[in-house]
């Protein structure tokens, strides 16, 4: 028998047991839903990460490109600019999970973790735009196009600070999914 055969074989005989299970045990399917939303949750927000990181060093690439062209009326805001994205992006990698365990003190409403979902979903749409900013900064700069370099950084520096203050709303939004 291959290898792929031991493991499909295996995923089949898994996924036996965990219906048998759900089958037998009351509340079993709850959880496993609340599991795999957690884990949905998981996944966007470490997109959401990657694409701020991504940002980051399209910033830092034109931080760079500027002090070599010697614009130096920009270095301070894109000093402070750099620094708001990587703190944002490490809030949003290190933010609260939307899901508590069968034991935690908080319980979480499971019929409301699709609501957090979708929160951090739309926060989706103001990233891409974002990080759009950046890249077509990081174009100009490359292309040696600096007359509007101090403009565009205010403009990211205005989204950043809006994007941060939409994701301090998150803490809102877990609340209102926590039972009382």
């Amino acid at each position: 028998m291959s290898e792929k055969s031991k493991a499909l074989k295996k995923v089949e005989e898994e996924k036996r047991l965990s219906e048998k299970i759900m089958t037998f045990i009351p509340g079993f399917k709850g959880y496993k839903e609340k599991e795999l939303r957690r884990e949905a949750d998981k996944l966007i927000r470490n997109h959401l990460y990657e694409k701020l990181s991504e940002a980051r060093s399209d910033l830092k690439e034109s931080y760079q490109r500027l002090v070599d062209n010697r614009i130096i009326e920009t270095w301070t805001a894109m000093d402070r600019l750099i620094a708001k994205f990587d703190r944002v992006s490490e809030k949003i990698n290190h933010a609260f999970y939307g899901y508590s365990g069968f034991f935690d003190a908080i319980k979480i409403k499971e019929d409301r973790l699709d609501g957090l979902i979708k929160f951090d979903s739309d926060l989706l749409g103001s990233i891409n735009e974002t990080v759009g900013k950046a890249q077509k900064f990081k174009s100009e700069v490359a292309d040696r196009k600096f007359t509007e370099a101090k403009t565009r950084i205010d403009e990211l520096l205005k989204d950043i600070d809006r994007l941060e203050e939409t994701f301090n709303r998150r803490k809102s939004a877990i609340l209102d999914v926590m039972e009382e």
